[in-house]
């Protein structure tokens, strides 16, 4: 082989080889295109393929059934003994619709475990207490049980008749004259100072009393503060100079502590509806009101449950005595109840942030399934009596039902109440590319477990291998028996089993819709 042969010999592979390497990649380039289509076209093969084995292996010959009918070349498509074709309203009659008539697609499949549980209270925050900071009498109960109401809304008025209360602000009004009359004489002593009339000793003397008084009344201030009043409270008992008989209680809120949950009764008291809707008459250009004064139009605020009034007008009330019960039902707690060897697997959940399923059984309806809840923590002992592993789960509540009555008042109803008994499904195990169907898309006959898979207006029937079952999900095997992308009836399958048992024992052959 002379050089020049050589070299056109080499030049010729190298384009050979040159264009196989851009082939190749324009094909990884483009694989998201394509690569589908050729699966489907592999799996449409394959399932032919069966589909037309079966058919050679017919006992009545080619194009007839066993009583010599001829179907013609139907029979090279669908095998008898294991297809079944269906109308719109069979197909109706048990449920498949185009939701339940979806292609197997491969998902992670989580394992779960089943545990009782019953919804509880928050503790410390689902209650709240309405308490009197000082001894007194009811004069005034607007708290309306079972009402609802928002933080801020005046419950009660109160006489006050604690006598230390009384006692120190007495002492403290004398304090503020003290200390008036002492401002007063500095002030003049001042302009005589100056002139040197009077000695500076003297103007010092006068301002150490001054001091003096300052600290007296900040001690006063404290005590006050001790025996249940605010900042503003005590401003105004100073800038007002008078006496504190009568309080009103309002409703604390659960997030904060408010400095007006008592107040002075000089304030004006609107006894006012809540407002019901935007269209709701009333005059131009005022501002609808609630009882806690604030137009409602005004950011707030969380919708509280009246549970209990404790108290009635007229009865007298000790420092610290519980006036009434308020409910925060806007969020609850999911008291689930584990196995104590159930403690690792709700680590691993806890662990990874898996979330919670609640499923709430209804009478004579599918169960309310709540996906998406977080598991909080599980508790730090096993409970003695029932050794039982509590953990809990956070419930956001929802609003149901808001009923205003004609005197303005509204109740509230919630959609979870403390004591509801439920089940709760904790992932413990995720199972990634399966083949996951529901178990109603799964015929079960003695060792045999089938699925039916759609084929125009034929459904075969297709055994496959049951790796896992629980309670609503079964996971298939991936081993050839049906692909990714067959399309398959997820719910009805005991039905068509038994319409094809019917069919081969000699029943009304919904084949074409006749009888043979």
């Amino acid at each position: 082989m002379n050089l020049s042969s050589w070299f056109r010999k080499c030049s010729w592979e190298w384009i050979w080889w040159s264009g196989a390497i851009v082939l190749l990649a324009l094909g990884g380039i483009t694989a998201t295109y394509w690569w589908p289509h050729a699966q489907t076209w592999v799996r449409h093969t394959i399932s032919a393929q069966k589909r037309v084995n079966a058919a050679d292996d017919h006992p009545h010959g080619e194009g007839t059934d066993a009583a010599g009918h001829d179907h013609g070349d139907h029979a090279h498509a669908h095998d008898d003994a294991n297809s079944l074709e269906l109308s719109q309203q069979a197909m109706g009659n048990i449920g498949l619709t185009k939701e339940s008539l979806k292609p197997i697609q491969l998902e992670t499949f989580v394992r779960s475990i089943t545990v009782p549980a019953i919804v509880v209270e928050r503790p410390g925050r689902t209650r709240i207490q309405v308490s009197t900071p000082m001894a007194g009498v009811i004069t005034h109960v607007h708290a309306v049980q079972g009402e609802a109401i928002t933080p801020g809304t005046l419950l009660f008025e109160l006489r006050i008749t604690a006598d230390e209360l009384v006692a120190t602000q007495t002492e403290i009004f004398k304090t503020i004259g003290d200390l008036d009359v002492e401002q007063r004489e500095i002030a003049r002593l001042e302009e005589v100072t100056r002139s040197g009339a009077i000695p500076q000793r003297t103007m010092l003397e006068r301002q150490y009393a001054k001091e003096k008084l300052e600290v007296l009344l900040a001690a006063q201030k404290e005590a006050l503060r001790l025996q249940g009043l605010s900042d503003r409270q005590i401003q105004d008992i100073i800038e007002h100079r008078r006496l504190l008989r009568d309080l009103q209680i309002r409703v604390p809120s659960p997030d904060r502590h408010a400095e007006d949950e008592i107040e002075l009764t000089d304030n004006s008291i609107a006894q006012v509806r809540f407002r019901e809707s935007d269209h709701d008459s009333h005059p131009a250009g005022e501002p609808h009101l609630r009882r806690d004064g604030h137009a409602a139009g005004q950011a707030e605020k969380t919708a509280l449950i009246l549970q209990e009034v404790l108290v009635s007008k007229g009865e007298r009330v000790q420092a610290g005595e519980t006036l009434a019960v308020l409910s925060d039902m806007s969020e609850l707690y999911i008291e689930g109840r584990a196995f104590e060897q159930d403690a690792p697997l709700l680590a691993t959940a806890a662990a990874n942030h898996w979330k919670v399923t609640a499923v709430f059984e209804r009478a004579g309806k599918p169960a309310d399934q709540l996906p998406g809840l977080e598991l909080l923590y599980a508790a730090s002992d096993i409970n003695v009596q029932s050794r039982s592993l509590p953990f809990y789960v956070r419930l956001p509540n929802e609003l149901t039902r808001s009923v205003p009555s004609p005197n303005g008042l509204r109740f509230n109803e919630w959609k979870y109440r403390p004591g509801q008994r439920l089940q709760l499904r904790v992932p413990v195990e995720e199972w990634r590319e399966q083949i996951v169907l529901p178990v109603d898309a799964i015929a079960q006959e003695g060792a045999e477990a089938f699925v039916f898979q759609q084929n125009g207006k034929h459904f075969e029937r297709v055994p496959v291998h049951v790796i896992y079952r629980d309670q609503s999900f079964a996971v298939i095997k991936n081993d050839g028996s049906v692909f990714p992308g067959d399309v398959v009836a997820l719910r009805g399958a005991h039905q068509l089993q038994m319409a094809l048992k019917n069919k081969s024992g000699g029943g009304v052959d919904p084949h074409a819709g006749h009888s043979h």
